[in-house]
């Protein structure tokens, strides 16, 4: 029993479709991601970012699709979590395992399709990337109009808002846009910054970009289903209706709490606790623990870890302390295994003794970059988005550049959601789109 008090989850707006049918129409904006990752999935080398030539081909063949489609699906199905690559091998990410039985799971896979709009839909080739970012900043104030108008909104409404929310953001970076023929000092690290030279031409150019930016966005917030296209309006569909009071109720979809713990498998247990306080969670893994042998109850856990899901991965060594002794032979033996051995190493060090605070100094910096990106992870799919954003003090690193640099060269099979995630949580528009490029660098295999 627990006295904590919560906060009763606000209900969606009047209209929105149950749960199911949301899952319904996400798993069809997805089919073909998931018939690609199934494809992948069982089948040896089917390349890294970008998908390989001869696998693109062998996909086309077998799934009966165009190369276009076989390409646009294996992006969604990364951005997705449906399939994750280890090195050049493909593998079934955890919400493809539970595609055809977990809602949430799929929902979820849907959102982060929809944080990454703006990776699915690139962006025209000849427009300033500085102008793209302005633009994407400005996509969620463009998001709360539409969805608080509950319908239609008129494409000039629409463009009046982007091209204020640029303006407010040139502003906040002293980027006020000069008439033509008038020129401004401009700061030495402004040399690479975006947006100067449209800033310059004047405020037709600038509408013409900002209504050029509004169509790209439009179109890829399109592409992923969040809404639908109509001749001078556009439309939040009911999922992106949804996904957008989400985010502004600031709750995450989260797997409910399942009854009757102790007869649950590992997996379930974990989840039911995972909304616990340590206290209450702890007894309720000794109860689980209590009906089993310990050596049945210490491999289940295990088997747990050794899954998709880092929320799971490190609720299963939270159960392990509490065994204690007898699980200790089992934890040193799977040091030798990448994605246990940060937990692994945490593990032994407090059971050998060591003050828990103290207990990462064991870690390698590779090794707790690899822990830090495998929390977000967790966060990211079963957190609070400021539980995201105060994550970022918990990185070795110090700086954020060092830690996207350590990040991206770990070879976290996560990282690109991690990094989309974080982008569109965090409150800070430079870190934000620094974080958002370092994704978009990982998802495409740049440097």
């Amino acid at each position: 029993m627990t006295t904590r008090r919560t906060r009763p989850a606000p209900r969606p707006p009047e209209g929105t479709p149950p749960r199911t049918e949301l899952a319904r129409q996400a798993r069809a904006v997805l089919a073909d991601a998931v018939r690609i990752a199934h494809w992948a999935a069982g089948t040896p080398g089917p390349g890294t970012a970008p998908l390989a030539a001869h696998a693109l081909e062998r996909a086309a063949t077998a799934l009966e699709l165009s190369p276009a489609q076989v390409r646009a699906g294996w992006d969604r199905a990364r951005l997705a979590g449906l399939i994750e690559l280890h090195g050049d091998t493909a593998r079934p990410g955890w919400r493809l395992r539970a595609w055809d039985r977990d809602d949430s799971a799929v929902l979820r896979g849907w959102v982060a399709l929809f944080d990454a709009w703006s990776l699915v839909h690139a962006a025209p080739a000849d427009i300033e990337a500085g102008a793209v970012a302005e633009a994407v900043e400005a996509v969620p104030q463009v998001l709360s109009l539409l969805q608080l108008s509950a319908g239609p909104v008129t494409v000039p409404a629409l463009l009046d808002l982007l091209g204020q929310r640029v303006a407010e953001l040139q502003e906040e970076r002293c980027e006020v846009p000069l008439g033509p023929g008038r020129t401004a000092p401009v700061p030495a690290e402004a040399g690479a910054r975006a947006g100067t030279a449209e800033s310059a031409a004047g405020p037709a150019r600038s509408a013409d970009l900002n209504a050029l930016l509004l169509d790209w966005a439009l179109e890829g917030l399109a592409a992923v289903g969040a809404l639908t296209l109509g001749k001078g309006h556009a439309t939040l569909t009911p999922l992106g209706n949804w996904a957008v009071w989400v985010k502004l109720e600031q709750i995450c979809v989260a797997a409910q709490s399942p009854a009757g713990n102790i007869e649950q498998s590992a997996a379930d247990m974990l989840l039911g606790c995972a909304r616990l306080t340590p206290g209450p969670a702890r007894a309720e893994y000794r109860a689980w623990l209590a009906a089993r042998t310990v050596g049945s109850a210490v491999a289940e856990l295990l088997a747990v870890a050794r899954g998709e899901d880092a929320l799971l991965r490190g609720l299963a060594f939270e159960a392990l302390r509490v065994v204690g002794a007898p699980a200790e032979p089992e934890v040193r033996a799977v040091l030798t295994e990448p994605s246990l051995r940060p937990y692994a190493l945490l593990w032994l060090a407090e059971y050998e003794g060591n003050d828990p605070d103290d207990a990462q100094e064991v870690l390698s910096r590779e090794e707790a970059t690899w822990l830090w990106v495998d929390t977000a992870a967790a966060v990211a799919d079963h957190g609070e988005t400021g539980l995201l954003v105060r994550h970022l003090d918990s990185a070795v690193q110090g700086t954020v550049p060092a830690l996207l640099e350590e990040v991206r060269a770990v070879g976290h099979p996560r990282t690109v959601q991690v990094l989309v995630a974080l982008a569109a949580a965090h409150p800070d528009p430079a870190l934000a789109k620094a974080v958002r490029r370092a994704a978009f660098q990982v998802h495409t295999g740049g440097a």
